[in-house]
């Protein structure tokens, strides 16, 4: 193995371990799984943080979306839908904002240390009955390319993957 492929696979392990410590994705033995056909998916709650409101709809649409990907429920259910209240075995995504840093895309594009966007969050799921099942903080970023709402995306997909080892 030549120098460059030993750096390489040593800065792949340390950003591997990162990731999985700064969003709580590593597989979580002593986390019940989750088992159900519908979740239903609550506004995020951003009265804590100021939000921007494109941020707070891109947010919400997002992880609607990266969830109904993830194909672990028959049912996804937003904010509001009545027809949830019906379901058997449902359960709720809860989403709390902490921590809101917008960045600059400008900034971003000249340097590679400056302008990084991030969102921290919250996220709880519980029963109908309001029992927690599973919480989580999870962070979306966007430190090099992108414009500042990729954050957003980031989040959901983090959230998705959280679901997918979950169920």
């Amino acid at each position: 193995m030549t120098r460059t492929h030993i750096i390489c696979a040593l800065t792949f392990t340390v950003m591997a371990s990162v990731f999985t410590a700064s969003t709580g994705l590593a597989q979580d033995s002593s986390q019940p799984k989750i088992s159900s056909s519908s979740i239903q998916i609550l506004m995020v709650d951003s009265k804590e943080v100021t939000l921007p409101a494109e941020f707070q709809v891109a947010l919400y649409e997002n992880l609607v979306a990266e969830v109904q990907k993830t194909g672990k429920f028959q049912h996804v259910y937003r904010d509001g839908d009545r027809s949830a209240t019906d379901a058997p075995d449902l359960v709720v995504l809860h989403s709390t904002v902490h921590g809101f840093k917008k960045g600059s895309e400008e900034k971003r594009q000249v340097t590679t240390v400056a302008g990084a966007t991030s969102i921290n969050i919250h996220c709880q799921i519980t029963d109908k009955t309001g029992k927690s099942l599973l919480e989580r903080d999870v962070t979306g970023k966007v430190r090099f390319f992108g414009g500042n709402l990729r954050a957003t995306y980031d989040f959901a997909k983090k959230v998705a993957q959280i679901v997918r080892q979950s169920s």
